[in-house]
């Protein structure tokens, strides 16, 4: 009868967990109301010059994501007012678990619940809770010239970006940040993971062009402009990126062809 009354209320508990993470979710996909994001910026390497750098971020520095979101949220007919407010939070100061370059889906899984532990753990921020958490982690340019791979969960609307601590990369970084972002309300990758190369027509910004190279644009989350089929250059700003329209349909803003 005990074991039956302990399977009943942990089924229960999971019930509710499962349910409130729907919930989540969905609000976060309606666009409806405006999506509330949180930014977590993390000294990944301990060096003082990217605390140093960090210090001075202020949430009007990650304000070109919001702007760039309303406008593409509009090419699409999306009518919310602010489809997305930036706060920024103070510096953690633990490392989140770092995910594996080539995991197997269990090791994928036991990552995904250790980082949504980790991150309700480090999560003190004031004021109301999120409906996404980025977790941003810094590098400094003069020792790290390439970072590791940024990972965005649908499941727990949480993100894990790599950036580089320079005021030459901002643009860049920012459209790192935004292609994260997007990964937790349902986009995925469109590119190819051996040549990270746009993928044609989904990864292209403009899949209708012909020729279809090259384009003048990226893809959010495929990353660059693709100059020819065999080449492709990282945007310096959201200024050249754009939300193709697989993207647009993967995050509710239009009905899959």
């Amino acid at each position: 009868m005990w074991r039956a009354l302990r399977i009943a209320v942990l089924l229960v508990v999971l019930a509710t967990v499962a349910l409130g993470a729907w919930r989540a979710q969905h609000r976060a996909t309606s666009w409806v109301n405006t999506l509330h994001v949180t930014i977590y910026p993390i000294n990944a390497d301990g060096r003082e010059a990217t605390a140093r750098y960090i210090d001075q971020l202020e949430v009007q520095h990650f304000e070109p994501i919001a702007d760039w979101l309303s406008r593409e949220a509009q090419r699409y007919g999306i009518d919310t007012l602010k489809p997305l407010a930036i706060t920024l939070a103070p510096p953690r100061n633990s490392l989140p678990p770092q995910p594996l370059r080539a995991p197997s889906a269990l090791e994928a899984i036991v990552w995904s619940l250790q980082m949504r532990y980790w991150a309700w753990r480090n999560d003190d921020s004031p004021g109301p809770r999120p409906d996404v958490r980025l977790f941003v982690q810094y590098h400094d340019p003069a020792v790290t010239t390439a970072v590791q791979h940024s990972v965005g969960l649908e499941k727990g609307l949480i993100g894990l970006a790599n950036v580089f601590a320079s005021r030459a990369e901002h643009g860049s970084n920012l459209m790192v940040i935004a292609h994260e972002m997007l990964h937790t309300v349902g986009a995925t990758d469109k590119y190819d993971p051996a040549t990270l190369l746009p993928r044609f027509p989904d990864g292209y910004a403009d899949p209708q062009q012909r020729p279809a190279t090259p384009q003048t644009q990226a893809e959010v989350m495929a990353g660059r402009i693709p100059l020819t089929p065999e080449r492709a250059d990282i945007p310096l700003s959201l200024r050249y990126v754009r939300v193709g329209p697989a993207t647009a349909a993967e995050i509710g803003w239009r009905r899959a062809p």
